[in-house]
């Protein structure tokens, strides 16, 4: 039964993480209460398995014409060390604190999603420019993604998008750029893991069918359906599992 509820999670969590970018989070209780795992193993194995739904979700969102690189990288830039430094600094966090903080960073994270995004075209690239203070605002987007996605194992994304649409950035823009980070931040955060060797590979070889179904179907509902609903429940979900996680801080 535990087997089954976790793929069911993972298939809900790729399915928010392909539509509006947030929903990784979900893995990491699922990985504490359903395979016996400790916060540091949960949050790195999550963040592992967001290296191939990066990988997939970019390249749907790519075929679809729906990122908008000059937009994509400055963030990626940002994120590649920083994810590197947050992944090293889950290891030193002792156990408890350490479920405190990613919950904390979660319910931040959430009550951001909530805010309106822009409306306007749902062409990703039409109502963006490449200048000096894109590049900025898009670089220190992409520090904060990297550093928050290695400490708590949640994903760039969980940070990238409620920062971008509070920036006022298009959401089909903001989302198909979290894909791309998605594959930067899990690469660089999973390297520092990998050495500490505190990657369950077992548990995510098992999940990873079932995120990556839910990417697909989450891809296609981002082109074809409003998001402001599916975005509202996923921050709902996203404030409910880290007001959750964060009392342990108490």
């Amino acid at each position: 039964m535990d087997s089954i509820l976790l793929a069911i999670t993972a298939l809900v969590a790729g399915t928010f993480i392909g539509t509006v970018g947030v929903g990784g989070i979900l893995l990491i209780p699922a990985f504490i209460f359903f395979a016996g795992m400790n916060t540091h193993e949960a949050s790195a194995t999550a963040l592992f398995t967001f290296l191939f739904t990066g990988i997939l979700g970019a390249y749907l969102f790519q075929k679809k014409g729906s990122i908008h690189w000059g937009a994509t990288l400055p963030v990626c830039l940002g994120a590649i060390i920083f994810s590197y430094i947050g992944a090293e600094s889950n290891i030193r966090i002792e156990e408890t604190l350490l479920r405190g903080v990613i919950g904390v960073l979660v319910v931040i994270a959430g009550v951001f999603a909530l805010r309106a995004p822009p409306k306007g075209s749902p062409d990703s690239g039409k109502l963006f420019t490449l200048n000096i203070r894109n590049f900025l605002l898009l670089f220190f987007v992409g520090v904060i993604a990297g550093f928050g996605s290695g400490l708590s194992g949640a994903g760039g994304p969980l940070f990238s998008v409620p920062l971008m649409l509070a920036f006022k950035f298009n959401p089909l823009l903001t989302i198909g750029a979290s894909q791309v980070l998605q594959i930067i931040s899990a690469g660089s955060g999973s390297v520092a893991n990998f050495l500490n060797e505190v990657i369950r590979f077992d548990w995510a070889l098992f999940i990873l069918l079932f995120e990556l179904i839910g990417i697909y179907i989450g891809v296609q509902l981002a082109h074809r359906v409003s998001l402001d609903k599916l975005r509202k429940i996923a921050a709902f979900l996203c404030i409910a599992v880290g007001l959750y996680m964060s009392s342990f801080l108490i």
